[in-house]
């Protein structure tokens, strides 16, 4: 405690983070001879954009969207609160807001917080967004000016969202019923499968399919550089190599099972030295073998070989030039 206060936390973080009273933090102070700051100067300590909320950006956008699911409007003080388990974010945000200000960590839940001490950040967020304290199960979902909708939805997702790829969905979680109901109906008009479920104390909404969430992602992430949650992200980066890996399997399997058959194809040929049964037994048309013997110089050599005379493979292109005729 004695530690924090040095370091310029005011004794209500302190308290916070080690579960006691502020007055209890003030008693270990005064016994261990800390000389107190007048109160209220802590708050002026640390800098930040003041004007931060009164701009769109694609980065404001997101931070308004992490703030209506992790963030807090304390009735008592001017200040703006995020918690997260992930400092990395918090930190991005501080350094998106050019703020100094340090975190502190829970003591008993292991969460970061961030405060952000100033009047006019919390005005603004009440006044232009319309946020409240306590704002759970009231919180209506802000005018979002089209460019920046996805950024919002990322904000929102990094603070209470979650993706499950082996099951194929991706889950909303808020106290609101207007805010997920209204999250709802953005998210079906981008074209994406959605269900919404009522709890006693919460909302779900569900993206389910693989061809949803890989639109879903590819909407939230359209634009590099931006903040995110590293850790969300990573789950979908995972997904795109694990489709990348597979679709160059399946490709490497197909062009496997071609050269099996053409080999079928080679045999029976030479068994029958008839395109006829050859073609039947290895479950191809004419054309197939056509194009086989146009694009692939190995399997046309080796038909030469199978072949006794020349005029044979001539034999097979008039064939061929009669096929497309009739075909075309």
């Amino acid at each position: 405690m004695v530690a924090m206060y040095k370091e310029g936390y005011s004794t209500s973080e302190i308290g916070k983070a080690a579960n006691v009273t502020p007055r209890y933090v003030r008693t270990i102070l005064h016994a261990n001879d800390v000389s107190l700051r007048p109160r209220g100067s802590w708050k002026r300590k640390y800098t930040l954009n003041e004007d931060y909320f009164k701009t769109w950006s694609n980065n404001m956008a997101y931070i308004l969207g992490f703030f209506a699911a992790d963030g807090n409007l304390p009735k008592d003080n001017q200040t703006v609160s995020f918690s997260q388990k992930d400092p990395d974010i918090l930190e991005k945000i501080k350094k998106e807001i050019n703020s100094n200000q340090p975190l502190y960590q829970n003591a008993k839940t292991g969460v970061y917080v961030l405060n952000l001490n100033s009047k006019i950040l919390k005005h603004d967020l009440m006044e232009l967004h319309g946020f409240r304290p306590n704002k759970s199960a009231v919180l209506e979902f802000p005018e979002i000016p089209e460019p920046y909708l996805h950024h919002f939805i990322r904000g929102y997702f990094d603070g209470d969202g979650y993706v499950n790829y082996e099951q194929f969905e991706v889950v909303f979680v808020g106290g609101s019923i207007a805010f997920m109901e209204r999250l709802r109906k953005i998210l079906t008009k981008q074209n994406l499968n959605t269900t919404i479920r009522y709890y006693s104390n919460y909302t779900r909404v569900y993206l389910r399919g693989r061809k949803t969430i890989k639109l879903f992602a590819e909407w939230i992430y359209r634009r590099e550089g931006e903040i995110f949650l590293q850790r969300k992200f990573q789950v979908f980066s995972n997904e795109y190599k694990h489709s990348s890996v597979l679709q160059d399997r399946i490709k490497k399997n197909t062009k496997q099972a071609v050269k099996k058959r053409k080999q079928l194809f080679l045999d029976k040929y030479q068994q029958s030295n008839n395109l006829e049964q050859a073609c039947h037994y290895t479950r191809i048309v004419k054309a197939t073998y056509y194009n086989w013997l146009k694009s692939d110089s190995i399997f046309r050599n080796k038909i030469q070989e199978i072949k006794s005379k020349n005029n044979f493979l001539k034999e097979d292109i008039v064939y061929y030039r009669i096929y497309i005729l009739n075909n075309s």
